[in-house]
């Protein structure tokens, strides 16, 4: 018995399990390299590192202000007109654009022409592959009030004329073109994950049901939709934590002049204080509140789903 434990113990690793090792230890020196250590970092926002030309400097040698900065932008009007932005923009996308891709899954769910059904997938997945940077170019060359596309759709419905072209860039309808350009975007990727929930639903399910004369509207409400709940919840959970995160690349590449008192959310008010403000100290506190609510938001939801339905992330 002791020699076979013996010889267990001496068992080499094969080629396998080095490749394994290798690939973790990777990853965890990512986590380390790209998560953990700029973490540092947050310490700037509790010293008086606005305007410093040596950032590394002013996180070592400059004086601690304590909460200044925190206190600071809570009295900041535009801080408070970005957070509005932010959470209002946020909300709206949590209603459309996380139940889109459920209900787009359910679609394409029914489609019996596997052909036809992977086709659709496709087109629809394609505009997640392409960069906010060209997305956006795009989007704004479709809205152009003189060369665009949207503007004579718009004209056959009445809602605009030539003489006249809707600005859809600006103050008014700057929400409604981030919203709907994200969703095009991003709801046939956002399906694939509910895509393979649903494959794995039990078919024995689906063959007793029509055999009780359900048809296939019941049959996504009474099944489909039950047995892909957990999940919805995890998604919609980590959707909730996210609640004041937006996609920098996208806000941006989509901000003007004319839009700018409507487009402009944390992601971008942060990133415009450190590198064209200069105040890294300020940004730097603005981020960890970010953080810190975004967390708050997170275990409060989870808390809450654990109570109502028994699901929750941890």
């Amino acid at each position: 018995m002791k020699s076979i434990l013996a010889g267990k113990r001496r068992k080499k690793w094969n080629a396998r399990n080095w490749t394994v090792f290798i690939v973790a230890t990777l990853g965890l020196i990512y986590i380390l390299v790209f998560h953990y250590v700029p973490m540092v970092g947050v310490l700037l926002g509790f010293k008086d590192a606005d305007y410093s030309a040596n950032l590394l400097g002013a996180l070592l040698f400059e004086d601690w202000v304590g909460f200044d900065h925190f206190v600071e932008f809570l009295h900041d009007v535009d801080f408070w007109n970005v957070m509005t932005n932010t959470l209002v923009v946020n909300v709206i996308m949590l209603l459309v654009n996380f139940f889109a891709p459920i209900l787009f899954a359910l679609l394409i769910n029914e489609v019996k022409h596997a052909v036809y059904k992977k086709g659709i997938h496709v087109v629809a997945t394609f505009p997640n592959f392409i960069s906010w940077a060209i997305y956006g170019g795009i989007v704004i060359a479709l809205t152009d009030q003189t060369t665009g596309i949207m503007n004579p759709i718009l004209n056959l419905f009445g809602l605009s004329s030539e003489e006249n072209p809707v600005y859809l860039m600006g103050n008014n309808y700057i929400w409604a073109v981030i919203i709907v350009s994200s969703l095009i975007k991003t709801v046939g990727w956002g399906s694939i994950i509910y895509m393979a929930a649903i494959a794995s639903v039990d078919v024995q399910l689906y063959e007793a049901a029509e055999l009780d004369g359900i048809n296939r509207w019941q049959k996504a409400i009474y099944i489909t939709l039950p047995s892909i709940a957990p999940t919805v919840t995890v998604f919609l959970l980590l959707n909730i934590g996210r609640l004041l995160t937006n996609s920098f690349e996208q806000f941006n590449s989509m901000q003007n002049a004319v839009n700018l008192n409507r487009s402009e959310v944390l992601a971008t008010y942060v990133y415009r204080l450190s590198f064209t403000d200069r105040r890294y100290g300020y940004a730097t506190a603005i981020g960890l509140f970010n953080s810190c609510v975004s967390l708050i938001l997170l275990i409060v939801s989870n808390f809450i789903s654990k109570k109502a339905t028994g699901r929750g992330l941890f």
